[in-house]
């Protein structure tokens, strides 16, 4: 059974999020290249394989280098990343793993300091839209490898 179109409305949904959160990029701050980062180390905290494959596989076609998709879950330690990369990637953690730890009044604006009020509310979107695609990859056990960038 295929359990996304099981929901049509709900899919429908989940996509349209997906692609305001796209279109945003394309227009602002963000960017496809530090969504495609964000998503990937979103993916890694959750442990969503099929997720990572799709966007590592989307960064390399976007000309992200392999260096820094390998060093990724360890980017705190390289100087590979920019600041603004820092900020995006420190909120998404955060923002991933919210539960029991809030967010800290210090990381909200450390991160506001690199983002307009527009940029951060759709980076914060994007963070949304990739755990709760994480957890229907999970749930539905997607088949990782299978994904082909357009």
């Amino acid at each position: 059974m295929n359990y996304y179109s099981a929901s049509p409305a709900g899919l429908k949904a989940m996509l349209g999020l997906q692609n305001h959160v796209h279109q945003a990029a394309q227009e602002g701050e963000l960017g496809d290249g530090l969504l495609a980062l964000v998503y990937t180390r979103v993916s890694q905290i959750n442990g969503c394989a099929y997720c990572i494959d799709m966007h590592t596989k989307d960064a390399r076609k976007a000309g992200e280098t392999e260096q820094r998709l390998y060093a990724l879950s360890a980017w705190r330690e390289t100087s590979f990343y920019t600041e603004l990369e820092r900020a995006a990637l420190a909120w998404a953690e955060a923002n991933t793993l919210i539960a029991g730890n809030g967010i800290d009044d210090a990381l909200f604006e450390a991160t506001r300091e690199h983002f307009s009020e527009k940029s951060m509310a759709d980076l914060t979107l994007a963070i949304c839209t990739i755990n709760a695609w994480n957890r229907l990859s999970i749930s539905f056990a997607a088949e990782a490898g299978s994904y082909q960038p357009a």
